[in-house]
């Protein structure tokens, strides 16, 4: 997805391993809670795991931060505590009555081999659980703190591709038929109405085959892509990494060998 939004921050990124673009608040607030869920499902409390987010949350230093129109030191200030009390909410929504699994891993990172790839693919899940409704399966679970729930749920092709990935990296390390890819999705504001903080959307392997067939047209078009000799072009319009990018291209920040 890095590379088709935007080909020269992919390349920074992923090839010089360059890593020095500021993130963006929303994105900081996804990593704590993940962290404070991350401990939460590896058995620590509710309260310890809360903390463990946000001691992370602190740690991040200004100059990593994307702080948009906050320029002022009292403006980033107060930035920081809009982060602080945004990631508190939502964690405390998910929190307050948290899915329930047998979970069998945590944090599952895997490299691994697919036929008729040429490259090996990388995911990292959230949490392996046991399968409820296959005997000997597992679910793989995703979560998401976002600022609006998700149009299309399940369809949505994002998710799809992510749950691809992950299918092929947990299938190879635990050994068992992988049957669900579930995502949670955490709004991090409060409803007005009175809704649910969580939304959960299922997708079930045993309805992909046609999934799985354009998953890997896409991968391996984009390895033919990013195989082929060429020069890897700023994206303008890209509001996350737009300008860092074009200010890389119009520096020559990076090498004569990206050509």
């Amino acid at each position: 997805m890095a590379f088709l939004r935007n080909p020269l921050a992919w390349y920074k990124r992923y090839v010089e391993e360059i890593y020095d673009t500021p993130r963006t608040p929303a994105s900081i607030v996804g990593s704590a809670g993940h962290i404070a869920l991350e401990n939460f499902y590896r058995g620590e409390t509710k309260e310890i795991a809360i903390q463990k987010g946000f001691d992370y949350l602190r740690a991040i230093s200004d100059v990593d931060i994307d702080f948009g129109n906050a320029k002022t030191r009292r403006a980033k200030k107060e930035k920081r505590v809009a982060m602080e009390r945004e990631y508190l909410q939502a964690v405390s929504f998910y929190l307050k009555n948290p899915p329930k699994h047998k979970v069998l891993g945590v944090e599952v990172k895997g490299v691994v081999s697919v036929e008729g790839l040429s490259l090996p693919i990388k995911a990292v899940s959230d949490l392996v659980v046991v399968s409820k409704i296959e005997k000997g399966a597992v679910d793989i679970v995703d979560h998401k703190f976002v600022a609006s729930f998700s149009k299309g749920g399940a369809a949505k092709t994002l998710f799809v591709i992510q749950a691809i990935f992950n299918y092929y990296t947990v299938r190879e390390l635990f050994g068992k038929p992988v049957r669900r890819f579930i995502v949670y999705e955490c709004k991090k504001t409060k409803n007005s109405n009175g809704k649910k903080q969580l939304r959960r959307y299922e997708i079930d392997f045993h309805n992909c085959e046609q999934d799985f067939a354009v998953f890997h047209r896409l991968i391996n078009d984009a390895t033919a892509e990013i195989s082929r000799r060429r020069i890897y072009l700023p994206n303008p319009s890209d509001m996350f990494e737009g300008e860092n990018s074009f200010d890389i291209y119009r520096l020559g920040l990076v090498g004569e060998d990206a050509h």
